[in-house]
């Protein structure tokens, strides 16, 4: 276990590393990291590390323009993926928070004292791989200015969800930047990677889009196909995408936490190229070392599944402590365990993601007509046309057919398919969060994992699902070479993203956007409910009359299921102190399967006294969601959670610093806005109260006897 240094010890450290002669090693770049490595310095007024330029008011303004949309620059392809990024995550409206709770222009304590925010400093990429360019995981470092080599630190900001190097900028890279740390970044190698298979177009680290054979080793992501592969598929299924999460073929969540444990040891090495001592042989020593630097893993979502997986495998000690929000984390083992709220038990808890998702996929688009989700009205019919409502109810009658769903009537199909979820673990905070999840996330995470996991290529076509752009129509069509050229700055490395969507191709008719494919076992228009039964039985083993699969179904089922075992974490954080910070209404990453139930895992390990977990009410998992008003209609009823993600890096820091205690692990109630979808009151300091120091016993969360209890 690394030894968990204050600023005293850290000062006493480097005051005998500066006495020794030879008591540091020569700077080597780390193995497996290839270049080319480059370097960018940001003078903090025209552009910098933080906000790309654009300051806190650029950031709340509209998106800025290319000047050639057909052929943007590397610099405005970053400023743009900045710009999107940095809005993805955090709620960036002035009565959402942005700007008074959080955002550039607040300092490390909380004040409006930072302007526009811009940071100097400098920042350096390269690649992690074993020289084929087949993983390509993007390594970057951002070092603002303000560093002091004599009061080193270093926070990951691994990305979150599937996004490209800059998917943790607005998270932990704003947090780690304003205290003066090195912030050391990977898209781990599902970022934001896309071969546009019809021109063979891919894009490269710095954002620009070319022809695959010109990249060579150089892309992000190339499909692994020959020319003549491509071109059968093409035959098949014209205007196919493939996307690096999906269709690599490496099952990259595998290696998250070992990418993030990569993104530390690079950033070891660039610090030390520009502050370690220079040795008699004129080569920079590594005089910044584990021992005498501060690192905080932290990130959210995916980020911070991999920082929880980086800490369970650092046996070198480089992580001091960890602290998360939202994490993608999926515990191997919860037998022997229990959850419970309040005193009602949890049936169902710590289901691996490919489970509870597939689970979500058949159910939520018939839950969502339920009259505790909002029974397919809640919000603005801009993103949930008519088309969709029928499709609803089109599969609630289906599964109702199949016997997966009781009731006579639309109405109690639709109830007990929201109670089905609810056994499932989603809790009932978070009913109003379906309809918005199926739209825009189920669906997706179902197609994109179930391929991960199975390491299945573009080609295999999985459960009938492929990407492409789509017309009104629902009919694949070539995307357009403005969308293309931008992929790198609009894209979030999943469907739907950029006009890129699921296309169900076994619909019946022809190929279709699966929100208006016909399932060709029901006949009917049903969010294509033939794939969906596919894509869960390829998690259970099992086909929907529960008969074991056989021939390739069954073989399929295997591979995803093997790819599974390989993501699940054991629990074992290695004595470092632990803060992990999760909305009680996340529908995305349910609660008892992810944050409750990691935790669960800790404490049954025992030795983890240092381990803490901050349940939020009202909080959910895209910040962003709220940003959209009355579209969704998040804001009157949803905080930002990113407000307790920086309290719970505020914590960790002190802790590692001063010596603080972290914080007991609690439930903290918060207050809603309030008020009509987008007309909610601003946001005050009475909607987000504190974590406190000693809450009240009726808001501790204890485990005892195998279970864990979370407060009402």
């Amino acid at each position: 276990m690394k030894h968990t240094p204050t600023w005293t010890a850290i000062a006493a450290a480097c005051l005998l590393c500066a006495g020794a002669a030879s008591a540091a090693p020569a700077n080597t770049l780390p193995a497996g990291v290839r270049g080319p490595v480059t370097e960018t310095v940001y003078d903090g007024v025209a552009d910098d590390l933080l906000t790309a330029g654009l300051g806190k008011t650029g950031l709340m303004g509209a998106a800025p323009a290319f000047a050639d949309p057909l052929h943007p620059t590397p610099a405005e392809l970053r400023r743009n993926a900045i710009y999107v990024n940095y809005r993805a995550l955090v709620d960036y409206t002035a009565a959402g928070g942005m700007g008074v709770f959080y955002g550039p222009n607040i300092d490390a304590e909380g004040r409006d004292t930072l302007g526009e925010g811009k940071v100097p400093g400098r920042e350096t990429l390269a690649w992690y791989d074993d020289g084929s360019g087949l993983q390509n995981v993007t390594l970057m470092v951002q070092v603002p200015d303000r560093f002091d080599p004599a009061r080193p630190c270093i926070v990951t900001a691994t990305s979150s969800g599937s996004r490209g190097i800059y998917g943790a900028i607005g998270t932990a890279g704003e947090w780690g930047l304003k205290h003066g740390c090195a912030v050391a970044y990977t898209d781990k190698g599902s970022g934001n990677g896309q071969h546009e298979l019809g021109a063979n177009l891919v894009t490269l680290r710095d954002g620009r889009v070319v022809d695959a054979a010109s990249a060579g080793t150089e892309a992000l992501f190339r499909a692994p196909l020959s020319d003549a592969e491509r071109e059968a598929l093409l035959a098949q299924a014209p205007y196919r995408v493939a996307y690096k999460h999906a269709h690599s073929k490496q099952n990259p969540e595998a290696d998250w936490g070992r990418h993030t444990l990569e993104a530390v040891r690079f950033a070891f090495w660039v610090l030390n190229e520009r502050y370690g001592k220079v040795g008699r042989d004129g080569r920079r020593e590594a005089t910044l070392q584990p021992r005498n630097t501060i690192v905080i893993a932290s990130s959210v979502s995916n980020g911070g599944g991999a920082a929880l997986a980086a800490a369970e495998q650092d046996r070198e000690g480089l992580i001091d402590g960890v602290a998360v929000s939202e994490p993608n984390a999926q515990p191997r083992w919860m037998h022997g365990l229990a959850i419970r709220e309040g005193d009602t038990p949890v049936a169902t808890i710590g289901r691996p993601l490919a489970d509870y998702f597939t689970f979500a996929n058949l159910y939520q688009p018939c839950a969502l007509l339920a009259p505790a989700a909002g029974g397919g009205t809640a919000v603005a019919s801009a993103f949930w046309p008519a088309a969709f409502t029928a499709s609803a109810q089109n599969r609630c009658t289906a599964l109702a057919a199949k016997g997966l769903v009781a009731g006579a009537t639309l109405a109690e199909q639709a109830d007990d398919a929201l109670a089905r979820l609810h056994a499932y673990g989603w809790t009932t905070d978070a009913d109003f969060l379906h309809q918005s999840h199926y739209r825009f996330a189920t669906n997706s995470i179902a197609t994109t994992y179930t391929n991960a996991y199975g390491r299945f290529g573009v080609e295999d076509r999985l459960c009938g699902f492929s990407f492409a752009n789509t017309d009104a129509a629902g009919t694949p069509i070539a995307p357009s070479a403005s969308a293309v050229a931008s992929i790198f700055s609009t894209g979030n490395g999943v469907p739907p993203t950029t006009g890129v969507n699921i296309v169900y191709d076994a619909s019946s008719g022809g190929a279709k956007l699966d929100f208006l494919a016909v399932s060709p076992g029901t006949g009917l228009a049903d969010f294509a409910l033939d794939g969906a039964l596919c894509q869960r039985s390829l998690v259970t083993g099992r086909d929907a009359a529960d008969r074991l699969l056989t021939g390739a179904q069954r073989e399929a089922a295997q591979r995803v299921r093997r790819g599974v075992t390989e993501v699940r974490l054991d629990g074992r954080l290695r004595g470092k102190p632990v803060l992990i910070v999760a909305g009680r209404s996340d529908a995305l990453l349910p609660v008892n399967h992810t944050a409750r139930a990691y935790y669960a895992r800790v404490q049954a390990q025992g030795a983890a006294d240092n381990v803490r977990y901050v349940e939020v009410t009202n909080a959910q998992h895209f910040d962003s969601f709220i940003s959209l008003g009355a579209f969704l209609g998040y804001d009157a009823r949803f905080i930002p959670l990113h407000v307790y993600f920086n309290r719970a890096m505020d914590a960790m820091w002190a802790h590692l610093t001063q010596g603080a205690a972290l914080p007991p692990s609690q439930v903290v109630h918060t207050v809603p806005r309030g008020g009509s979808p987008g007309a909610a009151p601003a946001l005050t300091s009475a909607n987000v109260p504190a974590i406190q120091a000693a809450p009240a016993e009726g808001a501790r969360i204890v485990f005892g006897d195998g279970t864990l209890v979370v407060p009402k």
